[in-house]
């Protein structure tokens, strides 16, 4: 089985890029997590272009290509961050046949605050629903980001590994589901 993982920050030291590698080393053997670092290459959303960008076609490529979808978002101005709302405004359409409909996902979130974008979760699961995703309605708010994660890049505080362990476990029992 494999996930595809998605932030929503273009930050080359991002805390939620970090968030999914420490996602994919909770993970059992059986589950490959690919981490997709395509968000910049995606132009701004116009439904007038004659031809879809091809980034735009390689990400639905990787999102129909994968068993399940984790995706990790900052907070920029209490929502979703624009680079990754664009992203899925391309992806959804046409709505009937976007590779997200009956998708299992779930959604968590760090920031350097102290909410641990809570609100751009919130955001991001309404626009996955809306999409079609089955999305998985747990919360994974990583408050304080920068001072979250210990050297090897995993988590410092065991209940956020545990919560974060139990989010993929259930992406994954969800996917299997999907397949049966």
């Amino acid at each position: 089985m494999n996930v595809l993982g998605i932030s929503g920050s273009l930050r080359r030291g991002s805390y939620n890029t970090a968030l999914l590698e420490a996602a994919g080393a909770v993970y059992p053997a059986t589950i490959e997590l690919v981490v997709w670092r395509g968000l910049a290459d995606i132009p701004a959303f116009d439904e007038d272009l004659a031809v879809v960008p091809a980034s735009v076609t390689a990400l639905r490529a990787e999102i129909a290509r994968a068993n399940a979808i984790l995706l990790a978002t900052p907070e920029y101005n209490a929502s979703v961050p624009g680079a990754l709302k664009n992203a899925l405004d391309w992806v959804s359409r046409p709505f009937a046949t976007n590779p997200f409909r009956n998708k299992p996902v779930a959604v968590v979130g760090a920031s350097q605050g102290a909410f641990g974008a809570v609100w751009a979760q919130a955001d991001l699961r309404r626009v996955l629903t809306a999409m079609g995703a089955r999305v998985d309605s747990r919360e994974l708010p990583v408050a304080r980001a920068h001072q979250a994660f210990n050297i090897e890049g995993r988590l410092r505080d065991p209940r956020l590994e545990q919560r974060l362990r139990a989010i993929v476990d259930g992406l994954a029992s969800s996917s299997s589901r999907r397949a049966a």
